[in-house]
């Protein structure tokens, strides 16, 4: 490891020692000073927001957009922290009452594909799932190396396994699917070209991913969504799971099924997340 590299990773360490209520405050001046800094940043954050549809009066809609702008600094801060905190501490800050769901799922025998959108600490959903069992977990490798390499080692925690998002990726979550692991997605990442289809993601054409259907066509394995909500004042954390039961699971139903999660905490979704974006060779594809 290089000196800069070792320098970043010590500072996160400090960083995670922190009390999870103090980096939530940090972060939510971190998500105001971006959304304030960046115009892109907040106009998507309005429009997607105000499109969803989730916030019928205006006092809903101003809540879910304060909650919204400061959880997106918030899952920066917090992401440190499920990444160097010490295992047991963070195990302690999770409650789950809808574990059946997994089990059920696990007791099929053919795999689980779990489905993490971009809703509360979806960190803490890999780390959570990965101290349970394998976990062979789907990332998009980051432009900047020192901080490709500090997610690196902060996700490899238990059992997990990164694949990156590549061919040899996808590979290896077929081979996890086939073992009877798990594995886990990001389901609502806008993908490369040639890798989705335009569906519909709360009214708007939005280019959604195909990878999930076609690991659930070709493998089985039953699909099961999974999100952190964050709880008040730094409480920690509460992990919802549903199962998926649309089989096949084709770009709209995946939309739907992350749209029905997102409807539980509108304001814990990252509205800012440019989710509509077109690949280039296929913006073409949305007016057909």
């Amino acid at each position: 490891m290089n000196s800069a590299f070792k320098t970043l990773a010590f500072i996160a360490r400090l960083l995670a020692r922190l009390p999870l209520p103090l980096l939530h405050v940090l972060g939510s001046g971190l998500g105001w000073l971006a959304y304030w800094t960046s115009s892109s940043y907040q106009e998507r954050t309005h429009v997607h927001l105000q499109a969803s549809g989730l916030c019928p009066n205006p006092t809903l809609y101003r809540q879910a957009l304060h909650t919204a702008i400061a959880g997106g600094g918030q899952a920066v801060t917090e992401a440190v922290k499920v990444w160097f905190e010490s295992e047991r501490m963070l195990l302690n800050m999770v409650q789950c009452t809808t574990w059946g769901v997994v089990e059920a799922a696990q007791q099929q025998g053919r795999g689980v594909i779990f489905l993490t959108p971009h809703l509360g600490c979806f960190e803490m959903c890999g780390f959570y799932l990965a101290q349970q069992f394998p976990l062979t977990i789907l990332y998009r490798p980051s432009k900047n190396k020192l901080l490709d390499q500090l997610m690196a080692v902060g996700r490899l925690r238990g059992q997990a396994v990164l694949a990156p998002a590549n061919l040899k990726g996808v590979r290896l979550l077929f081979k996890a699917l086939r073992r009877g692991e798990a594995i886990g997605i990001l389901p609502d990442q806008v993908p490369s070209v040639g890798e989705g289809q335009w569906a519909d993601f709360f009214g708007r054409p939005a280019y959604t991913m195909t990878l999930v259907s076609r690991l659930q066509h070709t493998t089985g394995s039953p699909v099961v969504m999974v999100f952190a909500e964050r709880l008040p004042h730094g409480q920690g954390f509460y992990l919802h799971c549903e199962a998926v039961n649309a089989n096949p699971l084709d770009a709209r139903s995946l939309n739907a099924a992350i749209e029905h999660v997102v409807q539980r905490a509108p304001g814990q979704y990252l509205w800012g997340y440019n989710r509509y974006k077109s690949p280039s060779a296929a913006a073409s594809q949305a007016l057909l």
